[in-house]
């Protein structure tokens, strides 16, 4: 399947071709000692990891490639998550010199992400040797980074190649295994958001990009408990599901095949976390919960009659600087450039509402998606328990306009 991906898509029935510049996945049981043949047209590395991926795999890879190393980076984070700000990335280019001919990333969204971005800004190749199953952007085209105190996605450019190896995988922690299993099944929201907006707003759609997506999602709702239960054979599936679904947002150019409204509520909750000091869950684990969030507004639009909107702006301005506080000045400039706040699309709602109703009806219930929580072996009352109600109904309102994208939470927030 991975070595068919790789391969692109030619004459699909959108009108384009789809192609991704990854060359080479290994996956498996072993696979870390591949990297060796992998990096044998380099001579000056250079290794990128923190303090705990360093430990599990970094290590072993330092002593795979000695003698072609020509420096590595190390980040010490203590107990603090590793932040994919400017300053992590002033480190990580300044270790960069004009000798150096290939990076290679040990650990897992944030490293991947540090090292997609570097290498891209410094026009180098790089690997990543992964070290959990915990997310999809390992072959993504896009690096998620915090600037400016916003979340954002800058294009950049896949690996070169991808290890991992499922003795690696299968020693992560519970949680990042909960994660990677929790973005797949998060994808039944954002399949539906991108349908969504082709038929209110006529953007872009791959037919067979959304039905690779979907696969996926099924393939990995069937081993979730063996997933969970760190069986190999059923981490090296996930993996190659993670993998898969980044060439597919790398075959469309940006992340609308993985990415919507159960994202912008995790980013929400990620961004006012680390603006308040405030705890919040690792990404994957956060984009299940935020599914069934936005499970449940489906069904209350569904329940609903479009009604037309007028927007206050002073009002709405007050939210988001009371939310966003020193980065409210980015998210409303944000919108501002967006200009969709302005759009009277009403009428456009009422044509076309049974065909939205139709839509949203294919995306799972509530209940559905409380369901697929529990086989992660997480508790939604966690969730609601760390954020508090106000705050998760402060992000339906408010996490859209993080992001450029249309999704059911403008849908929900302009006309029902």
């Amino acid at each position: 399947m991975i070595q068919e991906l790789i391969k692109g898509i030619h004459d699909c029935p959108c009108g384009k071709d789809h192609s991704c510049p990854t060359e080479a996945v290994e996956i498996g049981s072993g696979a870390l000692e591949k990297l060796p043949q992998l990096c044998a047209g380099y001579e000056k590395i250079l290794l990128v990891a923190d303090q705990n991926t360093y430990r599990v795999g970094g290590e072993a890879a330092q002593q795979l490639l000695s003698g072609k190393l020509e420096g590595k980076v190390i980040y010490q984070t203590g107990d603090k998550p590793l932040i994919p700000n400017e300053e992590a990335l002033e480190t990580l280019a300044a270790a960069v010199t004009d000798k150096t001919q290939l990076i290679v990333g040990v650990g897992s969204g944030v490293i991947n992400d540090l090292c997609k971005q570097t290498a891209f800004v410094k026009d180098l190749p790089y690997f990543i040797v992964a070290t959990a199953p915990s997310m999809d952007g390992y072959t993504s085209v896009g690096s998620a980074l915090i600037l400016k105190g916003m979340k954002v996605t800058l294009t950049a450019r896949p690996p070169k190649a991808v290890v991992a190896d499922t003795r690696i995988l299968k020693t992560a922690p519970l949680e990042m295994i909960q994660a990677g299993v929790g973005d797949i099944l998060g994808k039944h929201s954002c399949l539906n958001d991108w349908k969504l907006s082709a038929l209110i707003n006529g953007e872009y759609f791959c037919q067979k990009v959304y039905d690779l997506v979907y696969e996926a999602v099924v393939r990995v709702q069937q081993l979730t408990e063996a997933a969970v239960n760190r069986e190999e054979e059923a981490l090296g599936a996930l993996m190659e599901a993670l993998v898969a679904i980044g060439f597919e947002m790398s075959y469309v150019g940006n992340s609308r095949p993985a990415s919507g409204s159960e994202h912008h509520l995790s980013h929400f909750f990620e961004i006012t976390g680390i603006l308040d000091d405030a705890p919040y869950f690792c990404h994957g684990i956060d984009v299940i919960y935020s599914a069934v969030v936005t499970a449940k507004l489906r069904e209350k639009v569904l329940s609903s009659q479009p009604k037309p909107y007028h927007h206050d702006a002073a009002a709405w301005e007050k939210e988001i600087r009371r939310l966003y506080s020193t980065s409210a000045d980015e998210v409303i400039k944000l919108q501002k450039k967006m200009g969709w706040y302005d759009i009277d699309g009403y009428q456009n709602i009422c044509d076309k509402w049974q065909k939205i109703c139709e839509v949203l009806a294919e995306a799972p219930t509530e209940a559905q998606m409380l369901e697929m929580v529990r086989r992660i072996g997480l508790d939604y009352s966690e969730f609601v328990k760390l954020y508090g109600q106000k705050k998760i109904d402060d992000a339906v309102l408010y996490a859209k306009d993080l992001k450029d994208r249309y999704t059911v939470l403008w849908l929900a927030y302009q006309y029902c």
